[in-house]
């Protein structure tokens, strides 16, 4: 099992590798980070004691690498948010929505580039990202690195606000030995894979709770790529 995952890790890096030089002009692209407080990549006796209870809350982000949006470039720009479900996000039998959410720009950015972020986001994000209840203006850093080529690591940071820190899946995560994905990425993304959270964290005003949730099954690392607009 651990070679399994490890080579499935490798093929996910070789992907990445090569994805940003198959990009062609005209696109926005980069990464892309996720964690809920439900395990996405679990078996149905776990999913199904969590669907309904938890889940409902999550903080996502992307980091530009190349690319511009109305106009605007954006390169090694970020932005992410924080949602509040009504319940389970994913849930395939009852919807979630609303959703609240705290959006949070790159302070990095000029004003023109903070517009193009927040639209940038609204159009990935779709109706997670509907209504925006606040907006906040944070350093943000995404990284993602290979650790001795054995697991895939990513950290996340929106200044105080939101972090997230995960490591890859490994053989002792398997529980109860049927797991899958169960739910997929909240938003469209290329070459994703489900990832093991060691820190998962808001705290912030905007949606009447802040939350800490390690330790879990509940993250996706990934690429995204999209048409400028």
């Amino acid at each position: 099992m651990k070679k399994l995952l490890v080579a499935i890790t490798l093929a996910v890096l070789a992907a990445a590798s090569t994805f940003a030089a198959a990009v062609p002009a005209g696109k926005i692209y980069g990464d892309y980070i996720e964690a809920r407080t439900a395990d996405v990549f679990t078996g149905a006796c776990f999913a199904n004691s969590e669907v309904g209870l938890t889940g409902e809350l999550a903080v996502f982000g992307w980091r530009v690498s190349k690319g511009s949006w109305q106009g605007v470039a954006l390169d090694g720009l970020s932005v992410a948010a924080a949602v509040r479900a009504r319940q389970t996000l994913g849930d395939p039998h009852n919807s979630s929505y609303p959703v609240r959410a705290v959006l949070i720009v790159d302070s990095r950015a000029n004003l023109e580039q903070r517009m193009a972020l927040k639209s940038f986001a609204q159009k990935m994000g779709g109706d997670l990202l509907q209504d925006i209840v606040r907006v906040e203006y944070q350093p943000i850093e995404l990284k993602f690195e290979n650790d001795d080529l054995h697991s895939m690591k990513a950290t996340f940071s929106a200044g105080p606000l939101a972090s997230i820190s995960t490591r890859a899946i490994a053989e002792g995560d398997h529980l109860c030995r049927n797991e899958q994905v169960w739910y997929q990425p909240l938003t469209k993304v290329n070459h994703a894979m489900a990832v093991f959270v060691t820190a998962h964290t808001f705290k912030g005003p905007g949606l009447g709770t802040n939350w800490s949730s390690p330790d879990k099954r509940s993250s996706f690392i990934a690429n995204f790529v999209a048409d400028s607009e």
